[in-house]
């Protein structure tokens, strides 16, 4: 084998081989002994650093529009919110915060959508520093992928996706508010509600009092551009590239076939149950007329995916639509975009490996391809302990807060899954209960991602294995 350049990782020295190609997978490039040097908690460190800061912001009195400062708890809770882009508050965005508070929130939603590493990097890339290979490492692990070749060129290209979705979607909600607000109030208005929604954040300026876009739930042009923004936030970068360049079903890659169908089936379904079981309810959709009842069902299929925006009062809602919508918001977007929740790719490699199942196929697979056995492995690890994080999240609140069971696990699930919707408890909760909150939005925002990339981290090939045996089951 041709010796190749010598690589230097934090005082690690490596050397890689000509023959290995720029796309080689992390764990053939670093030893078992480099392998703690590219921890995932640099991620969660880097956006707890984030947090911190935002938060001294928002405790400025210039942050408030009454020009007194905000509690710290407060302030954290709201930058936490929004560098996780989950859109839970717990005082109204739009009445509470000034401008400048509400520019900070902003940021914090930019580059919390991003991801840490990736806006790290463009800052870096900015600013005429070299990216090396620990950053690329680090770009690649934040963004999900295993695999770090062209990691850069990504950043970049999903900087520039980012900027051209937004910007389209400001300009189409800018000719609405326009309507009813003057110019520089409009401009503002809409390029905050479109970096919320493409963002997955759900965090809005209307000032309402918690009412998010319920002034709006008649108007389809409104309501639609914020969907769009929303699934194009959720489905993430790599997908839509891979459609665009593929332009054939057929030639899409399992993983993007995976999400737009799974997405594409939650959201049918979604729409569906929200539209029968809601249809009566004069609460919600009942008062309305037909087009717009389905419209906003359709609304309410899109929004748990997470983004938080609401035309009707969730706190209204059924109770079994509320369990429904737990199930959509536990689910989430794709990996490696601006949604949280488990991510559809892992629920669609898991309901395709129980299809298989069910069809008597010894391999699970989709699409005409076979899942790896350690992917699977992995989905249900991180499935199985996410409901573990979520019940042990509502047991505690059930000691500390006063509200009924259904509210407390809608309020756990949606900040584990970074959504932001409430069925109203939110600025009810007790100094406990928000600190529980910001922790599991915490959690649920950099959670499944540090487990999926540990266990990544961790697998080593099998020196042997043990002889085969049965366990009972059913």
């Amino acid at each position: 084998m041709q010796q190749g350049r010598v690589r230097k990782l934090g005082d690690k020295v490596f050397r890689v081989p000509r023959v290995m190609p720029w796309s080689i997978s992390i764990l053939e490039v670093l030893k078992p002994r480099a392998r703690g040097t590219l921890s995932p908690l640099i991620l969660l460190y880097g956006f707890v650093a984030i947090i911190m800061v935002g938060a001294v912001l928002l405790v400025l009195p210039i942050a408030t529009k009454t020009g007194q400062s905000t509690s710290f708890l407060t302030a954290l809770f709201t930058a936490t919110s929004a560098t996780c882009v989950t859109g839970l508050a717990v005082v109204d965005t739009g009445t509470h915060w000034s401008a400048f508070g509400q520019a900070v929130i902003l940021v914090l939603m930019q580059v919390g959508g991003l991801g840490f590493m990736t806006s790290a990097t463009l800052l870096l890339m900015a600013l005429g520093r070299r990216i090396g290979l620990r950053e690329r490492l680090l770009i690649g692990e934040s963004m999900g992928l295993e695999r770090w070749g062209g990691v850069v060129g990504l950043a970049k290209r999903i900087a520039l996706f980012t900027l051209v979705v937004e910007g389209v979607g400001a300009l189409l909600l800018y000719f609405r508010f326009s309507l009813h607000s003057p110019v520089g109030t409009s401009v503002w208005k809409a390029i905050f509600h479109s970096v919320s929604a493409f963002n997955n954040c759900g965090l809005d300026i209307l000032g309402n009092n918690f009412r998010s876009l319920a002034d709006y739930r008649g108007d389809a042009t409104v309501v639609l551009v914020i969907a769009a923004l929303i699934i194009l936030g959720g489905i993430s970068f790599v997908v839509v590239s891979d459609v665009f360049r593929s332009r054939r079903w057929i030639k899409l890659s399992l993983d993007s076939k995976i999400v737009l169908m799974t997405t594409a089936i939650l959201l049918a379904l979604g729409m569906i149950v929200i539209l029968l079981t809601e249809f009566s309810n004069p609460d919600t959709l009942g008062a309305l007329p037909w087009p717009q009842k389905a419209l906003n069902a359709f609304f309410h299929s899109v929004t748990p995916r997470t983004a938080g925006f609401s035309t009707i009062d969730i706190g209204r809602l059924a109770d079994y639509s509320l369990f429904f919508i737990i199930i959509l918001m536990f689910i989430g977007g794709a990996s490696g975009s601006t949604a949280g929740g488990v991510k559809v790719n892992t629920f669609g490699l898991i309901a395709a490996t129980i299809w298989s199942s069910l069809r008597g196929r010894q391999y699970a697979g989709a699409f005409e391809r076979e899942f790896r056995t350690q992917q699977v492995y992995r989905a249900l690890a991180l499935v199985m302990l996410s409901l573990g994080l979520v019940a042990a999240v509502v047991l505690v609140l059930t000691r500390t807060e006063e509200f009924s069971f259904i509210n407390l696990l809608f309020e756990t699930v949606s900040a584990f899954g970074t959504v932001g919707l409430s069925t109203g408890i939110t600025p009810h909760l007790s100094m406990a209960g928000q600190l529980i909150i910001i922790a599991t939005m915490l959690l649920g925002r950099l959670g499944p991602l540090t487990l999926a990339l540990s266990l990544v981290q961790r697998q080593r090939p099998a020196a042997y294995r043990y002889p085969e045996d049965q366990v009972r089951i059913g």
